[in-house]
């Protein structure tokens, strides 16, 4: 990509703060940016072949939206942390298989989107996103759910396409989760937790493509209870 197109791109930015440039085959991330990092707001460089987040892109602090969706990341630099008012941090189709212990100090954080990526392991250390709303770890290689998920503050977990085949009942226990996505995984009826059914606060649970017939659910305890949140729901925004 020529030089003249990129110096256009960062004018534009400079007037708006959104940095976008997706598809372009770029292999590293601009340096040029650099110059923008007092008013960038919005950066997107989705479908490029970027290997490296730099850590310089922690000195963008005005960064409200972060996308590298299908470039070639395998990790993230711990100055990810220092983007204190970042509020999306969109990073599916890499090669990512843990994070930083510095993202949970985004403290904005509302959307984490890691589908598509290499995680065995749910990560942990996201308790401390007390803004979380959407956690998407789809289509990774997570084999199972463990405790630590209580103190997650997300309403909404896409776990679709993993490898589950252990749920633990901690997960009942997530203050504000209303929908859990656990599609497509290797779950038996038999471990799914009763308590998500009955003393949790989830009012879609979406269990489709799993190791047994979803209409099984009907006779574990607790079913009727949690029809009830479902159809107050579905009330709601019908």
């Amino acid at each position: 990509m020529g030089n003249s197109a990129l110096k256009a791109h960062l004018e534009t930015s400079q007037k708006t703060g959104v940095f976008q440039l997706t598809g372009k085959g770029l292999q590293e991330f601009p340096e040029e940016l650099q110059r923008l990092a007092g008013n960038l707001r919005t950066v997107d460089l989705s479908n490029n072949k970027i290997e490296v987040l730099p850590a310089f892109v922690g000195g963008f602090q005005q960064l409200k939206s972060l996308t590298i969706s299908n470039n070639k990341l395998t990790s993230l630099p711990n100055d990810l942390g220092k983007l204190k008012k970042l509020e999306t941090l969109v990073l599916n189709g890499n090669l990512l298989h843990q994070l930083p212990t510095s993202l949970g100090q985004l403290k904005a954080l509302r959307t984490l989107s890691l589908s598509g990526n290499q995680f065995r392991e749910f990560p942990g250390g996201l308790g401390t996103l007390r803004q979380l709303d959407v956690l998407d770890l789809s289509k990774n290689r997570i084999q199972a759910v463990p405790a630590e998920v209580s103190e997650l503050q997300a309403i909404e977990i896409n776990l679709n396409q993993n490898q589950i085949s252990a749920l633990t009942p901690e997960v009942s226990r997530c203050p504000r989760l209303k929908v859990l996505r656990l599609e497509e995984n290797c779950l038996e009826l038999l471990s799914i937790p009763t308590s998500i059914l009955t003393n949790s606060s989830v009012s879609l649970l979406s269990l489709e493509g799993n190791l047994f017939e979803v209409k099984k659910l009907r006779d574990l305890e607790g079913y009727e209870k949690y029809m009830e949140r479902f159809t107050a729901t579905k009330k709601k925004f019908a």
